[in-house]
């Protein structure tokens, strides 16, 4: 009962086999030597070190599918139909074995009893997924699913290759009990399916079953790198060559001056970039996740990354097949696939990649496009001023150096000067805590609490500079080194342990990006030979707490909500040491639904701060937490840990009309309000 030893009109089924598995490989390898071809045209990256985290990466994350997993259900479903599908496929691999060559004594896959268990349990367990995704997608579609035939028709081909394979199963079984062959308690089961089957029939149906697999699979590979789920090729490689260097690092494997340049066409990305492209499974959980699509505005991760495809797929292969096109009528990247306000409109709150299962880089792609708008003076008036101010002082309050430290006047104590003697913490305050009139009275709480303490602490006064995470982020990557050398020069002058900072994107940056290389193990930066420790002035209340010397005896009753921000939380996995402190204030804290890894950004991140709002938007970002705070926490106090949250939030509090429900404060305000003083 060999389904290859059949012959149609005389000629052998291998014969046939061949002919059609020869023009299936031919398709799927065509295609596939292309796109590779395409990557090797664009800028080179370094994404082979730290071996040992690819493989981590590639086995949490695409054998064991955990970000799918974060939306539960349906990550359940795709882990069952993926673990289907590879099994279905590598023993796909061992039977064509058995069909190319046919006088080998190489058995099928279903005649291991194992393997045939394993064909009815997944089998089945497949089937029901996928018919849960069906359903899913059909009658309950999350936000922002992209509904395509070519999805439904994957979906089918899947099922096509599992259906086969059952009743092919069922078929033999129903055959070789017919005939009187001894049968294993599995093949029993599967002949009480059809009884009344003979022998000849039911040989017949099995061999139907088996070349209709064939011809489905092969068929399948043959499409595969030509639809959208080019990404079930793509995904693994790209999860393996993902961001293993801190997520707060924009420092890549290109040359300075590709980097400042930015990109505009596809063959100015890197590889790494393009790969972003093929690897997209359009689900939707980037957009899902993306405060400025949610608020109204044009960008879609999504789109940036289709849009980033399309492109390549149009010129690339127009390049490749040499064809001259005016360039006028070409479509370009930035203006065509993606509008420049798509660009600007993002916060770089670092939700999309994080959410992304397949390990997409959507950020490194829209600060690429960026720094390209910044080199061709395509920017806002707000955007341009902002650098104006950044050229001439240093900051973006356009303020001059001498006004850095005057909130200190408001003390009744002298802080050291950390260039002058030597301090166990330097303290980098950052613009918005120095210059913003708003938040120096929250500054000064803070130096109170580090001088109550005892902690040793200084600040380099005039000497700091923006430290630069914003305007990085917006694209100014020249800036950027100027004001890191600048920065990294007082660093040096001064003589201190550990920097201590209240504001989470210069947190991000002096850990990240001020090291002499890419390769800082995300805890310290370094230059030099130098080393410092880089915390956040919540990791050091809490130490502070714990060893006694901020004794919190006057226990708040304040029922509180914490709002973690992005550059603390999804880029640094800072999430415990607020909550910490927060408990030990006595206040009573209750979660929003969006807390930890996935909440909602405040709006003001990748120079969005600086940026006037779209018209048309259905609220900012900041409305939208507020109104979350409100609605699902009953708090009284909405508790931040970042300059420019107190900011956001204060004006959506008055935005949205809540002034009587609920105020927003700094967390260093209710630990000054419980300390025994």
């Amino acid at each position: 009962m060999d389904p290859v030893a059949v012959e149609v009109f005389g000629i052998p089924g291998y014969v046939i086999f061949w002919i059609v598995a020869f023009i299936a490989f031919w398709l799927f390898g065509r295609r596939i030597i292309i796109l590779i071809r395409l990557l090797q045209k664009a800028q080179p990256e370094n994404r082979t070190y730290q071996f040992g985290k690819r493989l981590q990466l590639f086995f949490v994350n695409v054998l064991g599918q955990k970000r799918l997993l974060y939306e539960y259900l349906i990550g359940s479903a795709h882990f069952l139909i993926f673990w289907s599908f590879v099994l279905f496929a590598g023993t796909f691999g061992w039977n064509l074995l058995h069909w190319l060559f046919p006088f080998l004594p190489i058995p099928l896959a279903d005649e291991i009893p194992f393997i045939k268990i394993l064909f009815v349990v997944m089998g089945v367990v497949g089937l029901l997924a996928i018919t849960f995704s069906a359903v899913r997608r059909v009658f309950f579609p999350p936000p922002h699913l992209q509904k395509t035939w070519d999805a439904n028709l994957i979906l089918t081909l899947i099922s096509l290759v599992l259906l086969t394979t059952l009743f092919g199963l069922t078929f033999k079984a129903s055959a070789d009990a017919t005939a009187g062959r001894e049968l294993d308690l599995l093949d029993k089961s599967l002949a009480d399916i059809f009884p009344q089957l003979s022998a000849n029939t039911a040989e017949n149906l099995y061999v139907l079953m088996s070349w209709l697999h064939q011809f489905v699979v092969l068929g399948f590979l043959a499409y595969l790198p030509y639809s959208k789920h080019l990404h079930l090729l793509a995904s693994p490689f790209n999860v393996f060559f993902g961001n293993v260097r801190p997520a707060g690092d924009l420092s890549d494997g290109i040359s300075d001056e590709h980097r400042i340049a930015g990109a505009s066409k596809w063959d100015e990305f890197t590889w790494r970039q393009l790969l972003n492209a093929f690897s997209c499974a359009e689900c939707g959980r980037c957009d899902r996740a993306c405060p400025a699509l949610n608020s109204g505005y044009s960008l879609s991760p999504r789109s940036v990354i289709h849009g980033v495809k399309e492109h390549l797929l149009e010129s690339g292969f127009k390049k490749k097949n040499g064809t001259k096109k005016n360039e006028e009528a070409e479509k370009s990247l930035i203006g065509g696939y993606i509008t420049e306000a798509d660009l600007w409109a993002c916060t770089t709150c670092y939700s999309c990649v994080d959410r992304c299962p397949v390990f997409n880089e959507h950020m490194s792609l829209i600060v690429s496009m960026r720094r390209y708008l910044v080199g061709q003076g395509s920017v806002s008036k707000e955007i341009e001023e902002t650098l104006v101010k950044y050229n001439r002082y240093g900051n973006s309050f356009g303020q001059s150096d001498r006004a850095r430290p005057k909130w200190t006047q408001g003390l009744d104590f002298a802080i050291k000067d950390a260039r002058k003697e030597p301090v166990e913490y330097l303290w980098w305050v950052g613009d918005y805590a120095s210059f913003d009139v708003r938040l120096q009275n929250i500054t000064q709480t803070t130096a109170r609490l580090f001088h109550h303490a005892g902690l040793d602490f200084g600040l380099v006064y005039e000497a700091e500079r923006n430290a630069g995470n914003d305007l990085r982020r917006i694209g100014e990557e020249g800036l950027f080194e100027l004001l890191k050398d600048k920065n990294l020069q007082t660093l040096d002058k001064a003589q201190f342990h550990t920097i201590v900072t209240t504001d989470p994107h210069v947190y991000n940056t002096l850990k990240n990006e001020y090291g002499s290389s890419s390769s800082t193990n995300g805890k310290n930066g370094n230059r030099a030979g130098r080393t410092w420790n880089v915390q956040h002035y919540t990791e050091v209340l809490d130490d502070l707490i714990k060893q006694g010397k901020l004794k919190l005896s006057r226990k708040q009753s304040h029922r509180v909500t914490y709002h973690d921000p992005c550059y603390l939380g999804r880029y640094n996995g800072i999430y415990d040491a607020p909550r910490r402190v927060l408990q030990a204030t006595g206040a009573q804290l209750t979660e929003m639904p969006r807390n930890g890894a996935k909440s909602y950004c405040c709006g003001a991140g990748g120079g969005r701060i600086w940026m006037q709002d779209s018209t048309g938007i259905k609220e900012r970002p900041s409305e939208n937490r507020v109104r979350e705070a409100v609605s699902t926490t009953q708090a009284e106090m909405m508790v931040v840990a970042c300059p420019k949250d107190v900011v956001m939030f204060q004006d959506a509090v008055k935005t949205t009309g809540n002034e009587t429900k609920i105020i927003v404060r700094d967390i260093s305000e209710l630990v000054w309000e419980a300390l025994e003083h």
